[in-house]
């Protein structure tokens, strides 16, 4: 060891404290794992490290558990705490989803109708959006898939975000029995103003990457389909233009038509390859590196401020409301995209506006006139 190097290791202190709340932070569907550090050209760097913490459940999207939630807080304050993490790298398993939040199945099965259980869950989800805004170490989402739901609300309480161009972003509650006040209300009208905040948050419509990369939702993006050994964009939305005949901002926006049936017949050939997302989140990690840990942490917790404050102000009465939404709206909701098929998971909207119209009251038997399997009976 360099002389220099040994005179600075004996300034250390002989015994660290340990300041993780419990010694174990293994938690099923939660991964945590320390890889190497490396510098802009690849090098590792000898006892530096970034942590990984990975959504492990993809059968099921990486939607997160009760157990999943209390693995991620856990993780995230392991790597605030790790002296010798540099930058927190937060993604999914495979290739299919970063997160489609909540695990609809535990929501439909457990939690629906039991408001006083989602209202004790909902301080645990709380408590993972605060983990990550709290983090001391910069937070890079790495999105390798669909980013829906609380999913899009937990990735948004990121620093930065990379991800493959097939991606997708978006909510979805008030399509399935909810709101997307677990984050997305606060951060979107931050992030990309209040139009496009109206737009993303109540439609239910998901973005490309490519409109998420251009209207400032996310860091960067990097293909994943490889056709004949190439990387190729997204065949299934516009990226070789801007604008349309009338002056419209197209780039992003979804193919149709003959060019939609063109894009899917590309999609077919190719193959899904995320190491040039690997390396873009490596090179990310690798600037955060070369800069001083402090001020570098300093300037993020700064730069959260809006997002936290949001968050901050909002997130007690939000988690009192979900909780009561559960008799209700969420309880139909859930339970439709639980029991319906793959094609059909949606209540039927215009039957409840009907009712609501008409005065009836929230009743089982409401609900149960609601699901598909009752549409389909009629």
């Amino acid at each position: 060891m360099p002389a220099t190097s040994a005179a600075r290791d004996s300034l250390a202190p002989p015994d660290l404290k340990d300041h993780n709340l419990v010694a174990d932070i293994a938690a099923p569907g939660v991964i945590y794992e320390k890889r190497p550090a490396r510098t802009p050209d690849g090098k590792v760097v000898p006892g530096l490290f970034n942590a990984w913490i990975t959504l492990n459940n993809p059968a099921q999207f990486n939607s997160y558990t009760t157990e999943m939630v209390k693995g991620t807080i856990l993780a995230f304050r392991a790597a605030s705490n790790a002296r010798d993490v540099v930058a927190v790298v937060f993604t999914g398993a495979g290739d299919k989803a970063f997160c489609t939040g909540g695990n609809t199945k535990e929501y439909a099965e457990y939690y629906a109708g039991n408001p006083q259980e989602y209202r004790q869950y909902m301080r645990l989800f709380n408590d993972m959006v605060s983990a990550i805004l709290g983090c001391d170490k910069p937070v890079i989402c790495r999105v390798n898939g669909m980013r829906i739901g609380g999913g899009q609300e937990i990735g948004m309480a990121c620093d930065f975000t990379v991800a493959q161009d097939m991606a997708r972003f978006g909510q979805a509650g008030p399509k399935h029995g909810s709101a997307p006040i677990g984050g997305a209300t606060d951060f979107l009208p931050v992030m990309i103003g209040c139009e496009m905040a109206m737009v993303s948050g109540s439609l239910c419509e998901p973005w490309s990457a490519h409109k998420a990369y251009r209207v400032g939702m996310i860091t960067d993006i990097v293909p994943a389909l490889k056709v004949d050994g190439e990387f190729v964009a997204n065949p299934l939305v516009i990226t070789d233009r801007w604008l349309d005949a009338y002056g419209r901002i197209i780039h992003g926006e979804p193919k149709s038509g003959a060019e939609l049936a063109a894009g899917k017949e590309v999609l077919k050939k190719g193959t899904v390859d995320l190491s040039l997302l690997d390396a873009k989140v490596e090179e990310l990690c690798a600037k955060i590196l070369l800069t001083f840990p402090d001020c570098f942490t300093k300037t993020i917790e700064e730069l959260r401020k809006p997002k936290i404050d949001a968050w901050n102000a909002n997130k007690e009465n939000s988690r009192a409301w979900l909780a009561l939404n559960m008799m209700t709206e969420a309880r139909a909701g859930f339970r439709a995209f639980n029991e319906g098929t793959k094609e059909d998971r949606e209540i039927d909207f215009i039957a409840l506006r009907q009712a609501l119209a008409a005065g009836t009251p929230w009743t089982d038997e409401l609900t149960e006139s609601l699901l598909p399997k009752a549409r389909a009976a009629r």
